[in-house]
Protein backbone atom coordinates (compact mmCIF):
# COMPACT_ATOMS: atom_id res chain seq x y z
CA UNK A 1 0.00 0.00 0.00
CA UNK A 2 2.68 2.38 0.69
CA UNK A 3 4.74 1.61 -1.66
CA UNK A 4 1.47 1.82 -4.81
CA UNK A 5 1.21 5.72 -2.73
CA UNK A 6 4.86 6.48 -3.04
CA UNK A 7 4.70 5.47 -7.07
CA UNK A 8 1.53 7.38 -7.34
CA UNK A 9 2.64 10.67 -5.28
CA UNK A 10 4.72 12.34 -8.77
CA UNK A 11 1.99 11.76 -11.10
CA UNK A 12 -0.71 13.32 -8.52
CA UNK A 13 1.89 16.16 -7.61
CA UNK A 14 2.16 16.51 -11.35
CA UNK A 15 -1.26 16.79 -12.23
CA UNK A 16 -2.22 19.28 -8.92
CA UNK A 17 0.47 21.66 -10.60
CA UNK A 18 -0.38 21.41 -13.62
CA UNK A 19 -4.10 22.21 -12.75
CA UNK A 20 -2.59 24.82 -10.48
CA UNK A 21 -1.22 26.62 -13.63
CA UNK A 22 -4.11 26.45 -15.60
CA UNK A 23 -5.98 28.12 -12.79
CA UNK A 24 -3.37 30.82 -12.62
CA UNK A 25 -3.59 31.61 -16.55
CA UNK A 26 -7.27 31.46 -17.03
CA UNK A 27 -8.23 33.55 -14.00
CA UNK A 28 -5.58 36.18 -14.96
CA UNK A 29 -3.45 35.78 -12.07
CA UNK A 30 -0.81 35.47 -14.49
CA UNK A 31 -1.59 38.03 -17.69
CA UNK A 32 -1.49 36.90 -20.32
CA UNK A 33 1.27 38.78 -22.17
CA UNK A 34 3.52 37.30 -19.21
CA UNK A 35 2.27 34.06 -19.92
CA UNK A 36 3.18 33.98 -23.38
CA UNK A 37 6.36 35.88 -22.83
CA UNK A 38 7.49 32.90 -20.80
CA UNK A 39 6.60 30.48 -23.03
CA UNK A 40 8.49 32.00 -26.04
CA UNK A 41 11.28 31.33 -22.86
CA UNK A 42 10.91 28.11 -21.93
CA UNK A 43 9.94 26.24 -25.11
CA UNK A 44 13.29 25.69 -26.49
CA UNK A 45 14.28 23.99 -22.86
CA UNK A 46 11.40 21.78 -22.58
CA UNK A 47 12.40 20.92 -26.18
CA UNK A 48 15.78 20.25 -25.56
CA UNK A 49 14.65 18.08 -22.76
CA UNK A 50 12.11 16.13 -24.82
CA UNK A 51 14.98 15.42 -27.89
CA UNK A 52 17.73 14.52 -25.06
CA UNK A 53 15.74 11.44 -22.78
CA UNK A 54 14.58 10.36 -25.92
CA UNK A 55 17.92 10.24 -27.45
CA UNK A 56 19.44 9.03 -23.76
CA UNK A 57 16.50 6.34 -23.82
CA UNK A 58 16.72 4.62 -27.17
CA UNK A 59 20.65 4.95 -26.73
CA UNK A 60 20.29 2.83 -23.98
CA UNK A 61 18.20 0.32 -25.14
CA UNK A 62 20.37 -0.35 -28.14
CA UNK A 63 22.94 -1.45 -25.20
CA UNK A 64 25.22 1.34 -24.98
CA UNK A 65 25.16 2.03 -21.79
CA UNK A 66 25.63 -1.54 -20.89
CA UNK A 67 27.97 -1.83 -23.11
CA UNK A 68 30.24 0.85 -21.57
CA UNK A 69 29.53 -0.45 -18.58
CA UNK A 70 30.88 -3.32 -19.08
CA UNK A 71 34.33 -2.07 -20.99
CA UNK A 72 34.30 -0.16 -17.73
CA UNK A 73 34.45 -3.27 -15.24
CA UNK A 74 37.21 -4.47 -18.01
CA UNK A 75 38.93 -0.97 -17.74
CA UNK A 76 39.14 -1.68 -13.97
CA UNK A 77 41.39 -5.14 -14.05
CA UNK A 78 39.76 -6.58 -11.20
CA UNK A 79 40.76 -3.49 -9.10
CA UNK A 80 37.77 -2.02 -6.60
CA UNK A 81 39.39 1.75 -6.74
CA UNK A 82 39.95 1.44 -10.22
CA UNK A 83 36.17 0.37 -11.15
CA UNK A 84 35.41 3.51 -8.97
CA UNK A 85 37.41 6.16 -10.68
CA UNK A 86 36.00 4.92 -13.74
CA UNK A 87 32.29 4.91 -12.62
CA UNK A 88 32.72 8.61 -11.60
CA UNK A 89 33.88 9.42 -15.00
CA UNK A 90 31.59 7.94 -16.67
CA UNK A 91 28.57 10.14 -14.23
CA UNK A 92 30.46 13.07 -14.74
CA UNK A 93 30.48 12.72 -18.91
CA UNK A 94 27.41 12.21 -19.16
CA UNK A 95 25.47 14.53 -16.75
CA UNK A 96 28.08 17.03 -18.35
CA UNK A 97 26.93 16.34 -21.58
CA UNK A 98 23.71 14.56 -21.12
CA UNK A 99 22.26 16.56 -18.19
CA UNK A 100 21.72 15.30 -14.40
CA UNK A 101 18.54 13.41 -14.76
CA UNK A 102 20.10 11.53 -17.72
CA UNK A 103 22.54 10.44 -15.21
CA UNK A 104 19.88 9.49 -12.41
CA UNK A 105 17.52 7.55 -14.71
CA UNK A 106 20.14 5.60 -17.03
CA UNK A 107 23.43 5.66 -15.50
CA UNK A 108 21.73 4.83 -11.86
CA UNK A 109 20.63 1.16 -12.41
CA UNK A 110 23.65 0.41 -15.18
CA UNK A 111 26.34 1.43 -12.08
CA UNK A 112 24.15 -0.62 -9.39
CA UNK A 113 23.85 -4.26 -11.69
CA UNK A 114 27.61 -3.58 -12.34
CA UNK A 115 28.18 -3.50 -8.76
CA UNK A 116 26.16 -6.25 -7.90
CA UNK A 117 27.34 -8.17 -10.71
CA UNK A 118 30.90 -8.10 -9.45
CA UNK A 119 30.28 -8.63 -6.01
CA UNK A 120 31.03 -4.79 -4.77
CA UNK A 121 28.80 -2.69 -2.41
CA UNK A 122 26.48 -0.92 -4.77
CA UNK A 123 25.85 1.91 -1.96
CA UNK A 124 29.44 4.42 -2.52
CA UNK A 125 28.27 3.49 -6.59
CA UNK A 126 25.11 4.96 -6.10
CA UNK A 127 25.77 7.85 -3.80
CA UNK A 128 28.21 8.79 -6.16
CA UNK A 129 26.26 8.84 -8.94
CA UNK A 130 23.51 10.66 -7.88
CA UNK A 131 25.46 13.25 -5.81
CA UNK A 132 27.22 13.81 -9.27
CA UNK A 133 24.26 14.27 -10.87
CA UNK A 134 23.94 17.28 -9.16
CA UNK A 135 27.77 18.32 -8.62
CA UNK A 136 28.79 17.40 -11.94
CA UNK A 137 25.77 19.49 -13.06
CA UNK A 138 27.07 23.04 -13.35
CA UNK A 139 30.01 22.08 -16.48
CA UNK A 140 27.89 23.45 -19.73
CA UNK A 141 24.82 24.52 -20.24
CA UNK A 142 22.97 21.36 -21.37
CA UNK A 143 24.08 20.04 -17.86
CA UNK A 144 21.01 21.46 -16.09
CA UNK A 145 17.67 23.31 -16.60
CA UNK A 146 18.60 25.43 -14.44
CA UNK A 147 21.72 26.00 -16.63
CA UNK A 148 19.61 26.18 -19.88
CA UNK A 149 17.41 28.75 -18.54
CA UNK A 150 20.76 31.02 -17.05
CA UNK A 151 22.53 30.34 -20.82
CA UNK A 152 20.55 33.98 -22.09
CA UNK A 153 22.90 36.00 -20.03
CA UNK A 154 26.14 34.24 -21.22
CA UNK A 155 26.37 35.63 -25.24
CA UNK A 156 29.43 33.77 -25.62
CA UNK A 157 27.72 30.51 -25.63
CA UNK A 158 28.97 27.52 -24.04
CA UNK A 159 32.72 28.83 -23.84
CA UNK A 160 32.12 31.54 -22.15
CA UNK A 161 29.78 29.64 -19.80
CA UNK A 162 32.71 27.09 -19.08
CA UNK A 163 35.00 29.78 -18.83
CA UNK A 164 33.11 31.12 -16.14
CA UNK A 165 32.38 28.28 -14.03
CA UNK A 166 35.38 25.89 -14.43
CA UNK A 167 36.63 26.49 -11.32
CA UNK A 168 33.62 26.23 -8.79
CA UNK A 169 32.42 22.88 -11.21
CA UNK A 170 35.85 21.28 -10.63
CA UNK A 171 35.37 21.77 -6.97
CA UNK A 172 31.96 20.06 -6.80
CA UNK A 173 32.97 17.03 -8.47
CA UNK A 174 36.74 16.70 -6.50
CA UNK A 175 34.78 17.47 -3.19
CA UNK A 176 32.38 15.20 -3.74
CA UNK A 177 34.67 12.93 -4.80
CA UNK A 178 37.12 12.84 -1.90
CA UNK A 179 34.14 13.27 0.59
CA UNK A 180 32.90 9.88 -0.96
CA UNK A 181 35.93 8.34 -1.05
CA UNK A 182 37.00 9.01 2.68
CA UNK A 183 33.75 7.75 4.05
CA UNK A 184 33.61 4.72 2.08
CA UNK A 185 37.25 3.74 2.02
CA UNK A 186 36.89 0.28 3.45
CA UNK A 187 34.53 -0.45 0.68
CA UNK A 188 36.61 0.30 -2.16
CA UNK A 189 39.59 -1.92 -1.14
CA UNK A 190 40.20 -5.16 -3.12
CA UNK A 191 39.25 -7.30 -6.29
CA UNK A 192 36.39 -8.33 -8.28
CA UNK A 193 35.78 -10.80 -11.29
CA UNK A 194 35.27 -9.50 -14.83
CA UNK A 195 31.71 -10.39 -15.59
CA UNK A 196 30.87 -12.03 -18.83
CA UNK A 197 29.74 -9.82 -21.63
CA UNK A 198 26.24 -9.04 -22.08
CA UNK A 199 24.66 -10.38 -25.36
CA UNK A 200 23.85 -7.85 -28.08
CA UNK A 201 20.59 -8.52 -29.73
CA UNK A 202 21.38 -6.19 -32.41
CA UNK A 203 24.92 -5.19 -33.09
CA UNK A 204 24.69 -2.64 -35.94
CA UNK A 205 22.15 -0.71 -34.08
CA UNK A 206 24.63 -0.65 -30.82
CA UNK A 207 27.04 0.52 -33.16
CA UNK A 208 25.15 3.38 -34.92
CA UNK A 209 23.77 4.37 -31.87
CA UNK A 210 26.92 4.81 -30.06
CA UNK A 211 28.33 6.75 -33.11
CA UNK A 212 25.52 9.21 -33.10
CA UNK A 213 25.79 10.07 -28.96
CA UNK A 214 29.52 10.11 -29.64
CA UNK A 215 28.68 12.88 -32.72
CA UNK A 216 26.15 14.93 -30.51
CA UNK A 217 28.98 15.52 -27.33
CA UNK A 218 31.02 17.66 -29.01
CA UNK A 219 28.19 19.45 -31.23
CA UNK A 220 26.15 20.39 -27.37
CA UNK A 221 28.99 22.54 -27.13
CA UNK A 222 29.39 23.85 -30.26
CA UNK A 223 27.71 27.11 -29.41
CA UNK A 224 24.57 26.12 -31.91
CA UNK A 225 21.25 25.75 -30.69
CA UNK A 226 21.34 22.90 -28.27
CA UNK A 227 17.44 21.61 -28.91
CA UNK A 228 18.16 21.79 -32.64
CA UNK A 229 21.23 19.34 -32.14
CA UNK A 230 19.57 16.91 -29.66
CA UNK A 231 16.60 17.37 -31.96
CA UNK A 232 18.65 16.00 -35.27
CA UNK A 233 19.94 12.87 -32.96
CA UNK A 234 16.87 12.19 -31.80
CA UNK A 235 15.03 11.91 -35.26
CA UNK A 236 18.38 10.07 -36.70
CA UNK A 237 17.81 7.40 -33.66
CA UNK A 238 13.92 7.51 -34.02
CA UNK A 239 14.89 6.49 -37.70
CA UNK A 240 16.74 3.84 -37.08
CA UNK A 241 14.61 2.23 -34.22
CA UNK A 242 12.22 2.38 -36.84
CA UNK A 243 13.67 0.44 -39.11
CA UNK A 244 15.44 -1.95 -36.85
CA UNK A 245 13.48 -2.22 -33.16
CA UNK A 246 9.80 -0.26 -33.80
CA UNK A 247 8.17 -1.71 -30.44
CA UNK A 248 10.97 0.33 -28.22
CA UNK A 249 8.98 3.33 -29.96
CA UNK A 250 6.21 5.12 -27.49
CA UNK A 251 4.79 7.64 -26.46
CA UNK A 252 6.64 6.59 -23.32
CA UNK A 253 9.83 7.89 -24.82
CA UNK A 254 8.66 11.65 -24.09
CA UNK A 255 9.30 12.21 -19.96
CA UNK A 256 5.46 13.52 -19.39
CA UNK A 257 5.90 14.02 -15.76
CA UNK A 258 9.27 15.72 -15.91
CA UNK A 259 8.03 18.16 -18.00
CA UNK A 260 4.35 18.67 -16.62
CA UNK A 261 6.73 19.86 -12.96
CA UNK A 262 8.41 21.82 -15.08
CA UNK A 263 5.67 23.57 -17.03
CA UNK A 264 3.73 23.79 -13.72
CA UNK A 265 6.64 25.34 -11.35
CA UNK A 266 7.58 27.47 -14.18
CA UNK A 267 3.92 29.61 -14.54
CA UNK A 268 3.41 29.25 -10.84
CA UNK A 269 6.73 31.10 -10.02
CA UNK A 270 5.75 33.51 -12.97
CA UNK A 271 2.49 34.45 -11.38
CA UNK A 272 4.41 35.25 -7.94
CA UNK A 273 7.16 37.69 -9.78
CA UNK A 274 4.17 39.40 -11.41
CA UNK A 275 2.31 39.79 -7.81
CA UNK A 276 5.29 40.95 -5.37
CA UNK A 277 7.58 38.14 -5.13
CA UNK A 278 10.63 39.83 -6.53
CA UNK A 279 10.60 42.68 -3.46
CA UNK A 280 10.35 40.23 -0.60
CA UNK A 281 13.22 38.13 -2.06
CA UNK A 282 15.32 40.93 -2.26
CA UNK A 283 14.96 41.55 1.12
CA UNK A 284 16.80 37.87 2.37
CA UNK A 285 19.18 37.23 -0.89
CA UNK A 286 21.83 40.81 -0.47
CA UNK A 287 23.69 42.26 -3.40
CA UNK A 288 26.71 42.74 -4.69
CA UNK A 289 29.78 40.67 -6.26
CA UNK A 290 32.26 40.63 -3.45
CA UNK A 291 32.96 36.85 -2.40
CA UNK A 292 30.72 37.16 1.00
CA UNK A 293 27.88 38.08 -1.26
CA UNK A 294 28.51 35.58 -3.29
CA UNK A 295 28.59 33.32 -0.27
CA UNK A 296 25.66 34.69 1.15
CA UNK A 297 23.47 34.06 -2.35
CA UNK A 298 24.81 30.49 -2.69
CA UNK A 299 23.82 29.68 0.96
CA UNK A 300 20.47 31.24 0.39
CA UNK A 301 19.98 29.34 -3.07
CA UNK A 302 21.17 26.09 -1.66
CA UNK A 303 18.62 26.34 1.76
CA UNK A 304 15.87 27.35 -1.00
CA UNK A 305 16.26 24.22 -3.13
CA UNK A 306 16.29 21.39 -0.71
CA UNK A 307 13.40 23.00 0.91
CA UNK A 308 11.50 23.68 -2.07
CA UNK A 309 13.16 21.87 -5.23
CA UNK A 310 16.07 23.77 -7.26
CA UNK A 311 13.89 24.27 -9.98
CA UNK A 312 11.84 26.89 -8.24
CA UNK A 313 14.23 28.27 -5.92
CA UNK A 314 16.44 29.24 -9.35
CA UNK A 315 13.22 30.86 -10.82
CA UNK A 316 12.37 32.58 -7.78
CA UNK A 317 16.09 33.92 -7.01
CA UNK A 318 17.33 34.76 -10.58
CA UNK A 319 15.70 38.61 -10.51
CA UNK A 320 17.90 38.66 -7.90
CA UNK A 321 21.39 37.90 -9.95
CA UNK A 322 22.22 41.12 -11.50
CA UNK A 323 25.40 40.37 -12.82
CA UNK A 324 27.01 36.69 -14.28
CA UNK A 325 28.96 36.13 -11.08
CA UNK A 326 25.80 36.40 -9.08
CA UNK A 327 23.82 34.39 -11.59
CA UNK A 328 27.00 31.92 -11.19
CA UNK A 329 26.53 31.87 -7.52
CA UNK A 330 22.70 31.43 -7.63
CA UNK A 331 23.48 28.08 -9.95
CA UNK A 332 26.56 26.55 -7.43
CA UNK A 333 23.74 26.83 -4.78
CA UNK A 334 20.72 25.37 -6.42
CA UNK A 335 22.89 22.77 -8.93
CA UNK A 336 25.07 21.88 -5.98
CA UNK A 337 23.26 22.77 -3.16
CA UNK A 338 20.31 19.76 -3.39
CA UNK A 339 22.14 16.51 -1.61
CA UNK A 340 20.24 17.08 1.24
CA UNK A 341 16.73 16.31 1.33
CA UNK A 342 14.96 13.75 -1.22
CA UNK A 343 12.65 16.27 -2.68
CA UNK A 344 15.72 18.43 -3.68
CA UNK A 345 16.15 17.78 -7.17
CA UNK A 346 13.91 15.64 -9.76
CA UNK A 347 17.05 13.70 -10.09
CA UNK A 348 17.25 12.49 -6.70
CA UNK A 349 13.61 11.31 -6.75
CA UNK A 350 13.93 9.78 -10.27
CA UNK A 351 17.61 8.06 -8.73
CA UNK A 352 15.63 6.87 -5.87
CA UNK A 353 12.85 5.04 -7.83
CA UNK A 354 15.48 3.00 -9.84
CA UNK A 355 17.29 2.25 -6.90
CA UNK A 356 13.70 0.95 -5.46
CA UNK A 357 12.74 -0.85 -8.38
CA UNK A 358 16.54 -2.39 -8.33
CA UNK A 359 16.07 -3.43 -4.47
CA UNK A 360 19.03 -1.08 -3.09
CA UNK A 361 17.98 0.39 -0.02
CA UNK A 362 18.72 3.74 1.00
CA UNK A 363 19.02 4.96 4.33
CA UNK A 364 17.68 8.45 4.39
CA UNK A 365 18.18 9.76 7.63
CA UNK A 366 21.95 9.17 6.69
CA UNK A 367 21.82 10.18 3.26
CA UNK A 368 20.60 13.66 4.64
CA UNK A 369 23.09 13.80 6.88
CA UNK A 370 25.74 12.92 4.95
CA UNK A 371 24.47 15.59 2.06
CA UNK A 372 24.40 18.04 4.95
CA UNK A 373 28.06 17.45 5.67
CA UNK A 374 28.64 17.96 1.90
CA UNK A 375 26.89 20.99 1.06
CA UNK A 376 28.24 22.90 3.90
CA UNK A 377 31.64 21.94 2.70
CA UNK A 378 31.18 22.58 -1.27
CA UNK A 379 29.05 25.47 -1.83
CA UNK A 380 31.43 27.82 0.06
CA UNK A 381 34.50 26.24 -1.61
CA UNK A 382 32.92 26.58 -5.09
CA UNK A 383 31.65 30.25 -4.50
CA UNK A 384 35.12 31.09 -3.50
CA UNK A 385 36.29 29.12 -6.42
CA UNK A 386 34.53 31.64 -8.49
CA UNK A 387 34.80 34.83 -6.28
CA UNK A 388 38.87 34.45 -6.96
CA UNK A 389 38.93 32.99 -10.45
CA UNK A 390 36.06 34.64 -12.00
Amino acid sequence: MVSSLARRAPVVITLLLLAAAVVVVASGVLPWPDFSALVERVAPVLAFVIAITIVAELASDAGVFTALAERIAGWGRGRIWALWLLVIALAVVSTAFLSLDTTAVLVTPVVVVLALHVGVSPIPFALATVWLANTASLFLPVSNLTNLLAARSFDGGPVQFLGIVWAPALVGVVVSVAILSVVYRSRLVGRYLVPERTPIRDRGLLVYSAIVVVLLLPMLVSGLEVAWVAGVAAVLLLAAFLVRRREAISVGLVPWQALGIAFGLFVLVEAAHAHGLEDLLASVSGSGDDPLSLLHLAAVAAVSANGINNLPAYLVLEPQAGSQLRLVALLIGVNLGPLVTPWASLATLLWHQRLTALGVTISWPRFMGLGLIAVAIIVPLATLALAFTA
